[in-house]
């Protein structure tokens, strides 16, 4: 049964992410991602927070914090991979910038696939990380599907108005299921993670992480917003391939999945009610 079921969560992990890039590709130009990151200094603020500052987050955290070597190793790993394709989804639960969203998950992507492999190996010994690993799955289940769409988009307007919703139900719907899943299947492994120091030292690194971004975002609340949602939420799938290729110890592994649980129960609500004083700011005016 259990097997079943993670079969399923990976399928609409799959499809949410899939469906995600398609729905932002088909609603956006290319012109529209990449004016924001004209914005060098917010650029610049962006990968500061992201590869330095949540890194020694993670560093400064697990030296407070008594975890396992395992959960020390995943925190770490964790600090070092960004651009989640989560994101976009937070981002517009926040009503922020979509488009800056989009571009800055792209572009700490991109960053990820070469900082990752070159400064892991500093951070943990014994670490070796083929990039490729990292950069085809998330090539194949992102950056193809965005580019997809953006060229429907420009060919074909009428086609991409009418397929973006449909696509974006699926990624909703997805969502919620593989939410839903992962919280079931890993009961146990959160309720384990008790007492260890894990939990307190996830929630830390996720909100901390968040606060950083949100202060770096620039004066703007819709970039404030969607930078701190993107420092907070880390790059899952990259952290997995670089556990799944290197750590013996299931506490990496397990440490990631319940970090991964905890941001999308933290971030999601959190983007909500940004989000929902967002439009509370724009009904008082």
């Amino acid at each position: 049964m259990n097997e079943l079921l993670t079969t399923i969560a990976q399928l609409s992990g799959l499809v949410f992410v899939v469906g995600s890039m398609l729905a932002m590709g088909l609603s956006l130009t290319v012109a529209q991602i990449m004016q924001p990151l004209k914005n060098r200094r917010l650029v610049m603020l962006a990968l500061v927070a992201n590869f330095v500052i949540v890194p020694a987050l993670a560093y400064g955290i697990t030296a407070v914090i008594p975890v396992t070597e395992g959960a020390r190793i995943a925190l770490i790993l964790l600090s070092t991979a960004a651009g989640a394709p989560f994101l976009p989804k937070l981002a517009q639960a926040a009503k922020g910038d979509m488009a800056f969203a989009v571009g800055l998950m792209v572009l700490l992507m991109v960053v990820t696939v070469v900082y990752l492999p070159i400064v892991l190996p500093l951070l943990l010994t014994g670490i070796e990380v083929n990039p490729w690993d990292i950069a085809s799955s998330l090539i194949i289940t992102m950056l193809i599907p965005l580019g997809i769409g953006l060229f429907i988009k420009v060919r074909y307007a009428e086609t991409a108005a009418h397929l973006q919703p449909t696509f974006a139900q699926a990624s909703n719907t997805s969502l919620m299921l593989m939410m839903g899943i992962l919280l079931l299947l890993n009961v146990r492994n959160i309720l384990a993670t008790i007492g260890t120091g894990v939990l307190i030292a996830g929630v830390i690194f996720i909100i901390a992480s968040f606060v950083i971004g949100y202060l770096l975002g620039g004066p703007g609340k819709d970039t404030k917003a969607v930078l701190g949602l993107g420092t907070g939420q880390r790059n899952i799938a990259a952290a997995i391939v670089v556990a799944a290729q290197n750590f013996s110890d299931p506490d990496v592994l397990i440490t990631i999945i319940v970090i991964a649980i905890l941001a999308l129960f933290i971030l999601m609500p959190l983007g909500g009610e940004l989000g929902k004083r967002k439009m509370a700011e724009e009904t008082a005016v």
